[in-house]
């Protein structure tokens, strides 16, 4: 088998649920979807329309001189393998934005409309990683984007509203810079540890407060009942 691997799931859908990530990534059965609500798609599209060929002095002070070349792409890695497996697993997922620096590098940088957090940012890290690892290690025919010199979170932090008009308002934002240190190695080692997780014929333990394992348990203790 060659697992795909969402760069999203790898952050809250592995930590929140493994039962519910294996069926996904194993099986292709998902959880009930739950819409964004259109406000973020649309905050984000914005943001994405905005900064689009724009230089990086114009994003956050703290990024290196260099221009905003690519929003929300696809990637694809090549099959990762590891030594004592026999199945493999690949990176597939779409990013917010990419930077060329100056010096000829790449960033990759997330949009996030949140309140920066220091445990999200940990999480965040992995999904930054995979992006990272897929454009400087692509599938045939992806995008390929060598090297990657910076990943990291902007937070755009609503502080004040505005009015002009009657008829016009306006939120004025802080922007937060939330800087990952690159480590593949550490990074290899935890998509080996859910090539492991993937590979195994038993179903991990759902968690204790997943809603939609909970959801699934009351539903076969309902027909449970209903059958005796």
């Amino acid at each position: 088998m060659n697992y795909k691997l969402s760069p999203s799931d790898l952050t809250f859908l592995y930590e929140g649920c493994r039962y519910c990530f294996y069926l996904k990534a194993r099986h292709q059965i998902f959880q009930p979807s739950i819409p964004i609500p259109a406000i973020f798609s649309k905050i984000s599209s914005l943001l994405e329309n905005y900064y689009n060929g724009k230089r990086t002095e114009q994003l956050h002070k703290d990024l290196p001189p260099g221009t905003i070349i690519y929003g929300e792409e696809f990637v694809e890695s090549q099959p990762i393998h590891f030594s004592g497996h026999k199945d493999t697993c690949f990176i597939k997922g779409r990013f917010d934005i990419v930077i060329k620096f100056d010096d000829g590098t790449y960033g990759v940088i997330d949009f996030k409309t949140s309140n920066p957090e220091g445990e999200h940012s940990i999480l965040y890290s992995r999904q930054l990683h995979a992006y990272a690892y897929a454009l400087e290690n692509p599938a045939h025919g992806a995008i390929k984007l060598s090297p990657v010199s910076m990943l990291g979170l902007l937070y755009f932090y609503p502080t004040k509203v505005s009015q002009q008009s009657r008829d016009w308002l306006s939120f004025d934002s802080e922007i937060y810079l939330v800087e990952i240190k690159k480590d593949y190695h550490q990074f290899l080692i935890f998509i080996k540890e859910v090539l492991s997780l993937l590979e195994s014929p038993d179903y991990p333990d759902s968690a204790q407060d997943c809603i939609w394992c909970n959801y699934k348990s009351k539903i076969e203790k309902l027909d449970h009942f209903k059958k005796e």
